[in-house]
């Protein structure tokens, strides 16, 4: 009896530890999850707010670009044609249903292709295309729209530029599309918006230190323009454009 007991209270102590041990283990866990979290969002605070280039004057002012947000995501925002690049080569208009051959301006934004063409809106969002795109585990996409005048506002910046920066421009977007055998743009068919954008393949990789803004905010460091040294949101792109 005795010898009964006691192993019953052996085993009973070694489920008691075993089961401390998990819980101490799973709380070990949610603080390591908190400390990334918090050492995240503390770093891309703290360095949305280092400007980059700041020191930088422009000797010209031959093209006016634009920086726009939709409140999460930064597009940058390029005349459709002029004396330096004709964009109508490759973001035809009829790629859109409107084929609005009047439109003036046609914007760029680079994200996680799974998390543009899945998730529309906010209540389309599904926990596999958001842990694909923060993980590196899905494709890219370029968005594309359509502008016939740009309207500034605090969503809506323009800067002006040099010829020589625009040059750089053009060279880093075309880089960020994914080409086909002939070196053409290729077309996402059937998947937009609305009826004035279209989506293309891109090149790179989304992910946690890799987002849409990061990548606005590398085209503008590219250029030798104001950024900050590091951001994966918009407010810090607009910050350095809207400080003092």
């Amino acid at each position: 009896y005795y010898l009964t007991q006691t192993n019953y209270l052996c085993n009973l102590f070694m489920v008691k530890k075993k089961l401390l041990n998990l819980l101490l283990s799973l709380f070990y866990s949610i603080l390591n999850i908190i400390d990334f979290i918090f050492i995240y969002f503390s770093f891309a605070l703290i360095l949305s707010h280092v400007s980059v280039n700041s020191a930088i004057n422009n000797t010209t002012n031959d093209v006016a670009i634009y920086i726009l947000t939709n409140g999460v995501h930064t597009d940058i925002v390029l005349p459709i044609k002029n004396n330096t690049y004709n964009w109508s080569h490759q973001m035809k208009f009829e790629n859109t249903a409107a084929n609005d051959t009047l439109a003036q301006y046609v914007s760029f934004g680079w994200g996680d292709k799974g998390f543009y063409l899945e998730t529309p809106t906010w209540a389309d969002l599904k926990f596999s295309t958001a842990f694909k795109a923060m993980f590196y585990l899905d494709k890219t996409a370029i968005h594309s729209s359509f502008y016939r005048k740009m309207k500034e506002d605090d969503d809506c910046i323009k800067i002006k530029i040099s010829k020589e920066q625009y040059q750089k421009m053009i060279v880093y977007v075309n880089q960020s599309f994914e080409k086909d055998k002939d070196g053409n743009v290729m077309l996402i068919k059937g998947k937009s918006y609305g009826n004035r954008d279209a989506f293309y393949e891109a090149t790179g990789t989304y992910g946690l230190f890799n987002t849409c803004n990061t990548w606005a905010n590398g085209g503008l460091k590219y250029c030798n323009l104001k950024a900050c040294v590091w951001t994966t949101f918009d407010k810090g792109i607009f910050y350095q454009y809207k400080k003092k």
